[in-house]
C-alpha cells in the first residue's frame, strides 16, 4: 500500500516545483525607471575623447539647453543598431549630443566614428565605467536627456523609432 503513495507523492511534489518555477518565469525582472526621472547631473572630470585635454562636466551643460549624454562603446552590438537614431538626432539644433566612450580602446571607438560617422559634438573617455556608475547607467547603450542640468528622461537600451520620436516631442 506503501509503494502506491510514493509514485503519487513525487508526482506532486515536481508538479508543485513545476508550477512555481513556471510561474517565476512569466514574472519581468528588467527595471524601468519612472517617467517623471529628474535628477541633477553628476559633477565629474575626464578626458576628452582623443585627446589629453581635461574638462569638467559644468563646464559642457549649459541651462535653457536640450542635451542628450549617450554611453556607447565600438564593441557594443546595440551601439551600432542605435547609431542611426543618433545621426538623425544630430541634425535637430536645439538638441547637442554628448556622448560617453565607455571602457573603450581608442584606436577602436575612432575606427567605430570613421566608420558610421560622429553625431556627437563632444566626445568624453570613460576608462574604468566609474562615471557611467555615477550617472546610474546599468550598460551601454544608455542615454539621458538634460535641460537645465537636470536628467529629465533616461533611456535604457540602444534609442530606436519610439524613443527617437519622444526625444523630438520634448525638446521642440
Amino acid at each position: 500500500m506503501r509503494i502506491k503513495f510514493i509514485p503519487l507523492f513525487f508526482l506532486i511534489i515536481f508538479l508543485a516545483i513545476f508550477f512555481v518555477f513556471y510561474k517565476g518565469l512569466q514574472i519581468s525582472n528588467i527595471y524601468t525607471p519612472k517617467d517623471n526621472y529628474e535628477k541633477n547631473i553628476p559633477s565629474f572630470n575626464t578626458k576628452i575623447f582623443g585627446t589629453d585635454n581635461k574638462i569638467n562636466s559644468e563646464k559642457i551643460f549649459k541651462d535653457e539647453k536640450y542635451y542628450l549624454l549617450n554611453i556607447w562603446a565600438s564593441w557594443c552590438v546595440p551601439c551600432r543598431d542605435e547609431h542611426p537614431f543618433l545621426i538623425n538626432l544630430s541634425t535637430y539644433k536645439n538638441i547637442e549630443i554628448i556622448g560617453l566612450n565607455y571602457k573603450d580602446d581608442n584606436y577602436n571607438a575612432q575606427k567605430f566614428l570613421k566608420e558610421f560617422n560622429s553625431p556627437y559634438e563632444l566626445i568624453l573617455f570613460d576608462v574604468d565605467g566609474t562615471i557611467a556608475i555615477e550617472w546610474g547607467a546599468y550598460g551601454v547603450p544608455e542615454s539621458f536627456l538634460i535641460y537645465n542640468n537636470k536628467i529629465i528622461k533616461k533611456i535604457i537600451g540602444p534609442l530606436d523609432k519610439n524613443s527617437l520620436d519622444e526625444i523630438k516631442r520634448i525638446i521642440k
